[in-house]
């Protein structure tokens, strides 16, 4: 099915045209209003004209000239007024260079990313604004991604908008002491998306392809637009390789497949490609951290030829690394599910049971869920069954309440 060219222009120029929209009218409430505009004259003109050769440039002249008549009617914008005239008659009066305005382009896209992503604002706030400005998606995609009605996404974006004017957050890049603490938060974000995305924490279904889709493509935007950050560069690994399980993830019903079950035919082996060349630019980069070591085990699952064949030392290594910032029971839990498949199930209890040495996992369904696999392999079903009623009763998600349900009946009482 051929895309609407509109569409496909949204999707591709929405990000940049709203970013530099911002950095010309400094509001973004406004830009966001002549960058619609916009569209919608291009809906009329391009099914009667053809599509420009430019259609970023073409949308861009048309929304700045939109901008002036708004801002001709508000005492609030005069000062922006000279700019944009001198603007639009600059871009109508000569054919520009494709290539001049990318580096502009770019340090506007990544301002705007940053403002959306600033620490004064809530995290739902971040992730909304994020979506939207920077994924391009509307509010009702975000509101379906999200599961809640486009009504209350409508209003968490517009406070959002509210408070980016109200306490004057600044839409720019950081200054060199600060990018790399604001670029974590950033990342913080992308991440956020993609775990969701991953595996919803409520809901009907396991996975959410548009919030998946959505957080590979801001995290390779990133990795375009700051190239030389290696923990930048790992978190495009870490999702693409991630979500490159995605298809055999989950049976005909909708119910998890555990890895060792899934299909490795079936994975997406581009996602792979390209995941493994990011992860390899991030060790040639400025900054390592904590996604790098996390790229780092979904590299090694994704270039094991069988579940069999996965290094599980080196696994545990990477976790052991990675508990060397300080202790953390989910990731405790994860390295304990590591020593189950290499040293076997006995070892594998102690260490799943040692990381909820604290009681921090009680409510946590996955330390249930792990614990009752161990008790599986050790030929203890009713203690197992024990396990398994402890994670069904803790778990949101609907899909994988059935798969626990599904093992719980399994187990020969």
């Amino acid at each position: 099915m051929t895309r609407n060219p509109v569409e496909t222009a949204f999707r591709a120029e929405w990000p940049a045209l709203v970013a530099t929209l911002v950095r010309d009218l400094r509001d973004l409430a406004l830009a966001e209003d002549v960058a619609m505009e916009a569209f919608t004259v291009a809906t009329d003109r391009w099914h009667q004209d053809g599509v420009p050769d430019r259609p970023g440039a073409w949308l861009l002249t048309v929304a700045r000239r939109r901008a002036i008549d708004r801002v001709r009617r508000s005492k609030r914008f005069e000062d922006r007024l000279p700019l944009l005239i001198e603007q639009v008659r600059d871009a109508e009066g000569r054919q520009l260079d494709p290539s001049e305005p990318t580096r502009d382009v770019a340090d506007d896209q990544l301002a705007m990313i940053f403002g959306c992503c600033h620490p004064a604002l809530a995290v739902e706030a971040q992730v909304a604004l994020t979506l939207r400005y920077i994924g391009g998606l509307t509010t009702a995609q975000i509101a379906r991604a999200f599961m809640v009605p486009e009504a209350t996404m409508a209003k968490r974006l517009v406070r959002a908008k509210h408070k980016i004017t109200a306490a004057g957050v600044p839409i720019e890049i950081p200054d060199a002491d600060n990018i790399d603490d604001r670029t974590e938060a950033v990342l913080a974000v992308i991440y956020a998306i993609f775990t969701e995305g991953h595996t919803g924490s409520d809901g009907a279904t396991l996975v959410r392809g548009t919030l998946c889709d959505e957080a590979i493509h801001l995290a390779e935007t990133i990795a375009t637009l700051r190239p030389q950050d290696g923990e930048v560069r790992a978190l495009a690994a870490l999702c693409l390789l991630t979500d490159a399980r995605r298809a055999a993830r989950v049976d005909d019903e909708g119910l998890p497949v555990l890895l060792a079950d899934q299909d490795r035919s079936i994975w997406d082996k581009s996602k792979i490609e390209r995941g493994i060349r990011h992860f390899a630019a991030s060790h040639t980069t400025s900054r390592r951290g904590p996604y790098q070591l996390r790229a780092g085990l979904a590299a090694v699952h994704s270039t094991a030829p069988t579940y069999a064949d996965t290094e599980w030392h080196a696994i545990i290594g990477i976790y052991n690394v990675i508990l060397e910032s300080g202790p953390n029971a989910i990731v405790e839990l994860n390295r304990a599910a590591a020593v189950m498949e290499a040293s076997g199930p006995e070892d594998g209890l102690a260490a799943i049971e040692q990381a909820n040495a604290s009681g921090q996992l009680d409510a946590y369904h996955y330390f249930h869920s792990a614990r009752a696999e161990a008790l599986r392999r050790l030929d203890q079903p009713l203690d197992a069954a024990a396990a398994y009623q402890q994670a069904i009763e803790h778990c949101d998600n609907d899909t994988e309440r059935r798969w626990l349900t599904t093992q719980l009946n399994s187990l020969s009482l």
